[in-house]
């Protein structure tokens, strides 16, 4: 199947070809067809399973048959899409820009953190495609700078993330400003019972599409777990990243908490690696300036929180360290999905206490597969490593491997090769 087939028109295929894309992904071949023909959808779906073309593409070209603005006519917001952090939203946008590249259609971002000053001007001068995080939404329709009235699409991305971050009275805000007349898309990577309810509220007899990436990220990426305790889990990172057999050459370390990130960069910062953190308590500066060191390579270790790491997107990311164990289980698939992506291999460490073997269980219960588990190590937890683990359904049939010990010198350091 090509996006051709799936009756994409020639000005949107043209930009998608520009960019490599001809054969659509999974939900991208189930939604747009059904997206197309005007149908609400209810997509689950967990990142990197390109949802965003999925929705993007569709909405473009329901936008490019309405036909071109008259002369001089100001460009008004017929599709919304709502996304719980700045960084999703940016990445949505930048996908709206390069996919309707041909379309002469407009787009623009508004998102917290930031001064509204140039946002507000991009709304002045007209978007057809407005992408928006809920709080920025909501202040800027207060102050009269954005109108819903002529909506015709309307996307909830992330919901249970947004259920999470406590987003859910300003969706149902922004949902009644919204007209009754509109196609609504709702994408959720999980669907617990407030999530259901909630779609039901926005929905009107959609399409479902389930798209279970799960178990195939997980067989892409080699995971492998350390039972260490919590008060030695920096000085088995900063061994790991000394080990040069275990070339962490870009690294995306998650830290449960906001301080808890500042520590690990602040630790690693004084044993001389180049690393920054991205959290909620940063500014939109500082968390992009972060993540654009990060991928040009000018740093090449990032601690962020998973809230922080919704819709960072970086190339040839070679390992994810899981510093704390996520009590959602789901949240570890997002985690380690982001060094397996497009098919490519990769690799996820997970540092897990006598606290976090209930997580581990969930985890490898939702995978169903038994992490390989590291024995030795300079910092094994021996308490921990005794409890035994709850075995999942079925087993990986991989041989662990090892991290080599290397030897210290007198003042407990390691040799550097």
């Amino acid at each position: 199947m090509t996006f051709e087939q799936l009756g994409v028109i020639p000005p949107i295929l043209k930009a998608l070809e520009s960019r490599g894309y001809t054969h659509p992904t999974p939900i991208q071949e189930q939604s747009i067809p059904h997206l197309l023909a005007g149908k609400d959808l209810l997509g689950c779906a967990q990142t990197g399973t390109g949802k965003t073309a999925s929705f993007a593409i569709p909405i473009l070209q329901g936008l490019y048959a309405e036909g071109r603005r008259p002369k001089g006519q100001k460009a008004k917001i017929r599709a919304l899409v709502v996304s719980p952090t700045r960084e999703l939203a940016s990445q949505i946008a930048a996908s709206f820009t390069a996919y309707g590249k041909h379309t002469k259609l407009y787009n623009t971002v508004v998102f917290g953190g930031v001064k509204q000053g140039t946002q507000v001007q991009a709304l002045r001068r007209g978007v057809d495609i407005l992408v928006a995080t809920p709080g920025r939404l909501l202040d800027l329709m207060n102050q009269g700078f954005i109108s819903l009235r002529d909506v015709r699409y309307f996307v909830l991305d992330e919901a249970d993330h947004m259920l999470d971050m406590g987003f859910i009275h300003d969706i149902r805000r922004i949902i009644a400003a919204l007209p009754t007349q509109r196609q609504s898309l709702f994408f959720s990577a999980t669907m617990p019972p407030a999530i259901v309810e909630l779609a039901n509220t926005i929905l009107t007899d959609p399409v479902s599409v389930t798209i279970k990436a799960a178990q195939p990220t997980a067989e892409r990426v080699k995971q492998s777990v350390y039972f260490v305790a919590k008060k030695d889990k920096s000085k088995l990172l900063l061994s790991l990243l000394e080990d040069e057999d275990m070339d962490m050459e870009s690294t995306l370390v998650f830290s449960r908490t906001k301080h808890g990130a500042d520590k690990i960069v602040k630790i690693l910062r004084r044993e001389g690696h180049k690393a920054e953190a991205i959290h909620g308590n940063k500014t939109q500066s500082a968390r992009q300036k972060a993540l654009g060191n990060f991928k040009r390579g000018k740093t090449n270790i990032l601690v962020a929180t998973d809230i922080a790491a919704r819709g960072i997107d970086v190339s040839d990311l070679s390992h994810v360290v899981n510093y704390d164990l996520p009590n959602v289980p789901e949240t570890y698939i997002h985690r380690i999905g982001r060094t397996g992506r497009a098919g490519a291999s990769g690799i996820a460490l997970s540092f897990c206490n006598g606290e976090e073997r209930s997580y581990l269980r969930d985890i490898q219960k939702l995978i169903k597969l038994d992490i390989d588990v590291v024995k030795e190590h300079d910092f094994v937890d021996e308490e921990a490593a005794r409890t035994p683990v709850k075995k999942s359904s079925s087993r990986s049939g991989r041989k662990p491997f090892y991290h080599k010990k290397r030897k210290r010198n007198s003042s407990g350091r390691r040799f550097k090769r």
